[in-house]
């Protein structure tokens, strides 16, 4: 994950309604060998116990493009190096609030899809100070396990993603305004980051052909 706001979290608790508002674009990469997925289990330090399954990906850089972002954030978090054209999409959007202990982020995704030939093993040499922190695992997980795993997964549709390669005429597919918090936002909260989705969502539909 890039951008300095967020490689200088400290990670420290705050009360719930001084959690700072803050907002991004991301990218996302689904990784698949056609069968499973490769995941990251994601945890909170400020709250013990805590514990998501997400992507690959991460923030976007000043100047970059998404599908450039996802090249990247592909190669800093699994240590795998792939071309542009190797990677699909983005086959799917959508706006999402998460709530931490320490701050909230209003996130506005664009999901892209890597086919692989195999699973192969994580290189995390390149991961952040932060994620070397708040990263507990990869893992390679059957898609059609998703729903079985104890700890949630973010999104929770993440198994119907892969199957987006075979329709690119409905690219990218609009998942709209989702919450996905390890603590809950409170309304002030909420209601800011509608103000910033309202916003983002018509800079995506303006961008997303740019990628």
């Amino acid at each position: 994950m890039t951008g300095e706001t967020f490689r200088t979290r400290r990670f420290t608790p705050l009360p719930v309604e001084q959690r700072p508002v803050r907002a991004r674009r991301a990218s996302r990469v689904v990784i698949t060998d056609g069968t499973a997925v490769l995941l990251f289990a994601d945890t909170d330090p400020g709250v013990p116990g805590s514990r998501w399954w997400v992507t690959p990906g991460g923030g976007i850089d000043p100047g970059e493009t998404p599908l450039a972002a996802a090249v990247r954030e592909v190669a800093e978090e699994t240590g795998l190096i792939v071309q542009p054209e190797q990677v699909v999409g983005p086959v799917a959007h959508r706006v999402t609030s998460h709530g931490y202990s320490d701050q909230v982020i209003n996130q506005d995704e664009l999901f892209f899809l890597l086919q692989v030939p195999s699973a192969f093993e994580v290189d995390s040499s390149g991961h952040t100070e932060g994620e070397q922190l708040t990263i507990a695992e990869s893992r390679w997980v059957p898609i059609s396990d998703l729903g079985d795993l104890s700890d949630p997964v973010w999104p929770d549709y993440l198994g119907v993603l892969p199957g987006l390669a075979a329709q690119p005429a409905v690219w990218p597919v609009e998942f709209g305004h989702e919450e996905e918090s390890v603590v809950g936002l409170t309304p002030d909260q909420l209601a800011r980051c509608r103000i910033s989705e309202s916003s983002s969502v018509r800079h995506e539909r303006t961008n997303a052909s740019s990628t």
